[in-house]
């Protein structure tokens, strides 16, 4: 299942050219579900939020980040399918490239659905309950996928909600944001960019060996790629609001980042 399930992915790299993996890494088993959020700087700064299941990790782009405020509805745009051994990927993507950017892995855990549906089966129908127990964040959250979008069917939008239990933050849900230190090497997207500061210790991949601090992966965007790319620019896109439709409800949602 995880290589039909990585055919997208795969056609947007050439693995002759780039290091990322292919789907054929060996990673750790583990009894529980894990998660990785990763900081992305890319054409656009995002968070690339990844739930293990059924051999890939499910990924969506939160283009504002999560937020612990349960009144905040963060825009998530699902995105390709990842194999588990992008998890502990931290380092650059050369400008030009596909991603190309700055990536940090800003938490990781595990997770737990909630209710009596499979996650499969809630996916399915569009609503995604669960727990993280991650680094950084912790307690209930909720998947919601968007009844239309604003992309003309070229993408499918969700919303990431945080429910309300101890681990929410009303009207200060940005907080965890500033927790910006790598927790796989403690370092800053800056020292990240510029290859320094300690090795990222791996999480996924069935090995104790940590990655070189100044990891450089290539894609197929450009046939060169220049050893390293130039320190990444944080990039935050000026916000737009649309209306879109959750079940019966209108809201007003972000979408000033949803072209990634």
């Amino acid at each position: 299942m995880a290589s039909s399930s990585l055919s997208r992915y795969q056609s947007k790299r050439d693995f002759n050219k780039t290091a990322e993996p292919s789907g054929d890494t060996i990673v750790a088993p583990s009894g529980r579900r894990r998660f990785v959020i990763q900081k992305h700087a890319a054409s656009r700064l995002h968070y690339d939020f990844r739930l293990e299941l059924d051999g890939v990790f499910k990924s969506w782009a939160v283009t504002r980040g999560p937020s612990l405020d349960p009144k905040e509805k963060r825009l998530a745009v699902e995105v390709e399918d990842h194999p588990l051994a992008y998890g502990d990927f931290e380092g650059t993507i050369p400008k030009g490239q596909y991603g190309g950017g700055t990536v940090m892995i800003w938490d990781r855990g595990y997770w737990t659905p909630e209710g009596d549906e499979s996650p499969e089966e809630a996916l399915k129908k569009g609503t995604l309950k669960f727990r993280l127990d991650g680094e950084k964040l912790h307690g209930s959250w909720v998947l919601v996928r968007m009844k239309r979008d604003h992309s003309g069917g070229k993408r499918t939008n969700w919303l990431l909600i945080k429910h309300r239990d101890e681990f929410a933050r009303e009207n200060d849900g940005d907080a965890i944001l500033r927790e910006d230190r790598s927790v796989a090497s403690g370092r800053t997207m800056d020292q990240i960019a510029a290859g320094k500061g300690s090795r990222p210790k791996p999480f996924m991949l069935k090995t104790k060996k940590a990655a070189p601090p100044d990891a450089v992966w290539n894609s197929n965007r450009t046939d060169t790629a220049k050893p390293r790319a130039s320190k990444a620019t944080t990039q935050i896109c000026p916000p737009s609001d649309c209306n879109a439709t959750l079940s019966n409800t209108t809201i007003s949602c972000r979408t000033g980042l949803s072209c990634l």
